[in-house]
């Protein structure tokens, strides 16, 4: 009881509530409900439409604050929901915990001591998907979501389909969402950490019912395909603007000099490695892939095992204020082999859809070319550069330890 009781205070302190989304799982809520109960009376649940004994449990709980109505919306909209009446409430924070059982209420413990040490950030509950009792359909989800939030967003999580976490609900003011069903959680995770809220995760339990007594409500096709769509927008709009910003954001924080000191000067890469790197990502820049040349660079890079992060910024060199000179000196090298001149190419008529139909192979050729030549000068640049200050550094401590 008296551990209980300190993190009832934590509970009170940290302004955090536990919201319970639930749709029909009226033979596990009230074990949820009064195992929360153990740790907090700040329990917000949503009534998703249910169609059992739901509402008949929920008169137990009139202390409780209760969001029903008769149709079920999907899980995305209970949520938001239970966000919503969580701010108006007064509340810093939110816990989400599933009414299905998976989920063990012991595990908030862990929740509220990391707000000490992680305040503002989003906490994900890491399940451990390698027990024998998780389902086969469960396990690959949880793969391929993993990656696809690493495409879009950068960040390696063990685990992103978890419906166990803690939302900053000051950081949810503002944000615009799409969705309302299961690709909510998705689509949220996303969008919070492209606003630059920090992530981190501790690890919780999670039970799986043997499949005769287990009850979802994911739909294999309509929801996965859902979750599909969901990823190919957000695929889009990391690779075509949000990963760049991001990336030069994180630049400016840095400044050229910190970033050239930590990923080039102090790296642990060899010179001829950064140096491929450099180049590799120059020439995947300048080719016409655009909106993939990042997922083409981290591809190179991780096959040919070069320094992904430095192959990636410099792929960076066709962000826009730099693409209209790379397509110009594209054509150009283009005209250059073909026998063509680049008379006809003025910046003040614009690029129409009609050059580019008479012109693209031309440009295509040239891309090519441009990127074998920036990717042999860029690399020996950078190569020169490394062994210069590299040797520099290496002298200047073999003075200092003599």
């Amino acid at each position: 009881m008296q551990a209980s009781t300190s993190i009832r205070k934590k509970f009170k302190d940290q302004r955090c509530c536990v919201i319970i989304p639930t749709y029909n799982h009226a033979g596990t809520l009230e074990g949820v409900i009064d195992g929360v109960l153990e740790y907090t009376d700040d329990i917000i649940v949503i009534n998703d439409g249910s169609t059992d004994r739901t509402s008949d449990i929920m008169k137990k709980y009139g202390k409780l604050h209760l969001i029903s109505y008769a149709k079920n919306k999907g899980k995305g909209f209970a949520l938001q929901s239970g966000f919503q009446e969580a701010i108006t409430c007064g509340y810093s924070y939110a816990i989400t915990i599933d009414s299905d059982g998976q989920h063990y209420p012991e595990d908030l413990i862990k929740f509220i001591n990391k707000i000490e040490e992680a305040p503002d950030s989003v906490i994900l509950g890491a399940r451990n998907m390698n027990q024998s009792s998780v389902p086969g359909t469960s396990s690959f989800g949880h793969k391929f979501s993993i990656f696809w939030f690493r495409v879009e967003t950068g960040i390696k999580v063990p685990d992103v389909q978890t419906g166990y976490r803690l939302y900053p609900l000051q950081q949810m003011k503002d944000l615009r969402l799409f969705t309302h069903k299961y690709e909510f959680e998705v689509e949220v995770l996303v969008r919070l950490v492209w606003k630059g809220v920090h992530l981190t995760w501790v690890p919780v339990q999670v039970y799986y019912a043997p499949k005769e007594e287990r009850i979802s409500h994911f739909r294999k096709i309509n929801d996965f395909g859902r979750v599909s769509i969901i990823n190919s927008i957000l695929v889009f709009m990391a690779l075509l603007w949000m990963r760049p910003f991001l990336f030069f954001k994180t630049l400016r924080k840095k400044s050229f000099r910190g970033f050239i000191q930590e990923y080039f000067i102090d790296s642990s890469d060899s010179n001829s490695k950064l140096a491929s790197s450099v180049g590799i990502g120059m020439f995947v820049g300048v080719t016409p892939t655009w909106g993939f040349q990042m997922l083409l660079a981290f591809g190179i890079a991780y096959l040919f095992r070069l320094n992904k992060f430095v192959t990636v910024a410099a792929s960076n060199i066709s962000l826009p204020p730099m693409l209209p000179v790379i397509i110009f000196l594209s054509y150009l090298c283009g005209g250059l082999v073909m026998g063509n001149s680049a008379d006809g190419f003025k910046f003040s008529n614009g690029i129409t859809l009609e050059w580019v139909k008479t012109n693209f192979l031309q440009y295509l050729l040239g891309s090519f070319i441009l990127g074998i030549i920036l990717a042999l000068v860029s690399g020996g640049i950078t190569y020169f550069l490394l062994e210069s200050f590299r040797n520099q550094k290496s002298k200047k401590i073999s003075k200092t330890s003599n």
